[in-house]
């Protein structure tokens, strides 16, 4: 007689036979890409809302007012959020309904999205971005999460690729359409408005599609945790921000901030190590696997959101396009994460193969920034082009089979958590490399600027250490300061170029494992059948003082007349 031990009932859904008779039967093709028509379309969302807004900031700050620092701070609040909240929601998804919390994590992007189309100076418009990184972060981690529950690491990377088409779509999507909403009569404000009706349709799309088993079970939210690491994280990225600039890097500020993350990080560690429900595991990382990928993971961010950050100044300050046809311009780097996600995401599924890509995705994103190091304002398009295709290619090696990666090595029920640790890192990477690099970047423009204006004696004209229209420069300034943030731009990359090739150190030595073929839930369906036929062993041993072990071991006649009068022990 099988057990009716039940994992738990499934949204909106009938409740599921148990798993002690037999194990979920793998979702079909058709189910997955249903339930995956909302997630890709909440993905898109997210990225979308950094995206959109990359041509479109020089555009809106110089109607808001705001400088290279406000410029920074607004593509680093949304990173910022996203940072802090992702192993939150990653770990909220082990304890509370998957489907529930990506809706959430929608309504949150909507409600930062249309107070943002309100801003009325930089700081409103950094604190809506914050709000919106929140939502981005549930809807980045969670997808992560809810594909490792439906599909299998061997047939993951087949549905893989379609997020790595989406991330390119959106991030190509999201610049065009920033660039002619600004240059259209609708205004830049539409650019945080043009997002929601996306955002409605992903939630009703989610509704009817996704269906995921509930485990009802007592939970402890770390909060403790939750909070040291999100200002330990926001400590350091103000810091690195404003170093430089308002203050110098050696200095009184520096003295406190440093020492007060670093401390803030050490208790963050020694609340995890206590926290009964931890939002990271620290034993995730006595795996190797999972230590080296997420350190990869750390520095493929930077090299990634710089690409997708600093090209659109590029375009637009160092060689005076519009944000319609920067974006126009930005195709290779898109087209090259498309085209790489896609198809070594086909190729693993049908080999099972997958440390190749990494390591070859970190060569080409080490080549792809070194090569952007070399470009300057009158660089010919089509060697930048090239570039950028290089640095693409890398992006779309890695971004997706290093999640991959860390997911075939962990139990359904750090699943969530170890998923939302590379995203974790990932970010990181990304927002504290923006961070940083945005505050070399102003520092060399001005150097570049200064050092022009001086050589062509020219005197009371500059950019005031704003955000400038190149349009309405003078033609001799317009040239100094195209030139200085071509060549600045360029020294960006350069600096990146070191990160890129550490990551590419790191997967080297990445151990290279069979990936597994169950999925998430037929994991945790498994998984609590083997537990229920474990409980009733020993039971039966406790009756029967353990004489004979054989005769109480799960399966076996005296085994199934036990659980015959006890089945209500594992209902």
């Amino acid at each position: 007689m099988a057990t009716t031990t039940q994992a738990g009932k499934r949204d909106g859904q009938a409740p599921e036979p148990g798993p002690g008779a037999t194990d979920a039967a793998p979702m079909s093709h058709r189910q997955i890409m249903e339930a995956l028509s909302g997630l890709l379309l909440g993905l898109f969302v997210a990225i979308l809302s950094s995206t959109i807004v990359s041509n479109a900031l020089p555009r809106i700050l110089a109607d808001i007012g705001g400088g290279q620092s406000a410029y920074t701070w607004v593509v680093t609040a949304s990173l910022l959020a996203v940072t802090a909240t992702t192993p939150i929601w990653g770990k909220l998804s082990d304890l509370f309904s998957k489907k529930l919390l990506i809706q959430l994590s929608l309504v949150i992007y909507v409600v930062g999205s249309v107070v943002a189309g309100f801003s009325t100076s930089p700081g409103m418009l950094i604190a809506c971005r914050l709000v919106q990184g929140v939502g981005a972060g549930g809807l980045s981690a969670l997808s992560q999460v809810i594909m490792a529950a439906m599909i299998s690491p061997r047939e993951r990377g087949r549905y893989s690729g379609y997020l790595g088409a989406t991330f390119a779509i959106a991030t190509v999507g999201g610049p065009l359409i920033g660039g002619v909403i600004v240059d259209s009569t609708l205004g830049w404000r539409w650019c945080f408005y043009v997002g929601v009706p996306f955002a409605v349709a992903a939630l009703i799309v989610l509704q009817k599609t996704l269906h995921l088993p509930v485990v009802k079970r007592k939970v402890r939210i770390d909060w403790t945790g939750a909070f040291l690491i999100t200002a330990a994280v926001s400590l350091l990225m103000v810091w690195i921000s404003l170093a430089g600039q308002n203050y110098a890097w050696v200095s009184w500020q520096s003295y406190v901030m440093v020492p007060l993350a670093l401390v803030l990080g050490a208790l963050f560690v020694y609340t995890e190590t206590r926290a009964a429900e931890p939002i990271v595991p620290l034993r995730l990382f006595r795996n190797k696997t999972i230590t080296l990928t997420s350190i990869a993971s750390l520095f493929v961010g930077i090299a990634m959101f710089a690409g997708t950050v600093f090209l659109s100044q590029y375009f637009q300050l160092a060689r005076g396009k519009t944000p319609t046809m920067s974006g126009i311009m930005t195709i290779p780097l898109i087209g090259g994460l498309f085209i790489a996600s896609t198809v070594s995401g086909q190729i693993i599924t049908r080999t099972g193969r997958w440390k190749a890509f990494l390591v070859s995705g970190a060569i080409l994103l080490t080549a792809g920034s070194a090569t952007l190091g070399l470009i300057r304002n009158d660089t010919p398009y089509w060697e930048v082009g090239v570039y950028m295709a290089l640095l693409g290619l890398g992006v779309g090696m890695m971004m997706q089979n290093l999640v991959l990666a860390v997911q075939n090595q962990v139990s359904v029920a750090d699943l969530g958590s170890a998923s939302s640790l590379v995203t974790f890192f990932r970010s990181l990477g990304g927002a504290v490399g923006v961070t940083a690099l945005g505050a070399v970047l102003g520092n060399r423009v001005t150097h570049f600027v200064t050092t022009g204006l001086a050589d062509h004696h020219i005197t009371g004209a500059g950019t005031g250490g704003g955000i400038p229209d190149v349009e309405r420069l003078p033609a001799p300034v317009r040239g100094i300061v195209e030139s200085a943030y071509g060549h600045g731009i360029g020294d960006v990359f350069l600096y990146a170029a070191p990160f890129a090739l550490l990551s590419f150190l790191l997967v080297i030595f990445v151990k290279e494992t069979a990936l597994r073929t169950s999925s998430g839930l037929q994991q945790a369906e498994a998984g609590t059948g083997r537990a229920a036929e474990i409980a009733v062993a020993e039971l039966a041993a406790a009756e029967t003082g353990a004489a004979d072990i054989a005769a109480t071991q799960p399966g076996t006649p005296e085994a199934e007349a036990v659980r015959d009068r006890s089945g209500d022990q594992t209902r």
